[in-house]
């Protein structure tokens, strides 16, 4: 007979139909229907292995969702705490400055700035260590700044 599990599921009758309506939603992501289909299968008794077999799961997910809900609950079971995503290359003052300079006029020779050029400039004036273009897109993406219009989105007063 298969060894005794550590973390027992136990789901009450609120919690298995809660996750039976959950999953007939069809809204979930794979992997929060993953984690409830674990759990109404260790909920009914089975074995890690076996549910790993069933579902397609490596053994210690299906341990690591029995932990999560036997110490956390149902809902930190299924769902994955926020991640806190990367530090912003540019601070409020880098932000500031690199909106200044797509307002300013573009270098000698060239009609406007492109993401490029604002990229140089930033790191040429030790600004920042380094940017992509990208970055410097998704900036001034986030600003009323515009750089092919008459107007730019600074307000003048």
């Amino acid at each position: 007979m298969g060894r005794k599990q550590k973390y027992k599921v136990e789901l009450e009758l609120p919690q298995r139909e809660w996750l039976f309506a959950f999953l007939k939603k069809g809204t979930a992501q794979a992997r929060e229907i993953k984690r409830a289909n674990i759990l109404l299968l260790a909920g009914g008794g089975k074995l890690d292995k076996e549910i790993s077999e069933i579902l397609h799961v490596s053994v210690s997910t299906v341990a690591n969702v029995r932990k999560r809900f036997v110490d956390e609950g149902l809902e930190r079971a299924l769902h994955d705490l926020p991640r806190p995503g990367g530090k912003p290359k540019l601070d409020v003052k880098g932000e500031a400055r690199l909106v200044a300079l797509a307002c300013s006029s573009p270098p000698d020779g060239r009609v406007s700035w492109t993401m490029k050029l604002l990229a140089d400039k930033l790191i040429e004036q030790e600004i920042i260590d380094g940017i992509s273009d990208e970055t410097v897109r998704r900036t001034l993406k986030k600003t009323t700044s515009n750089r092919g219009r008459k107007n730019t989105g600074v307000l003048v007063k």
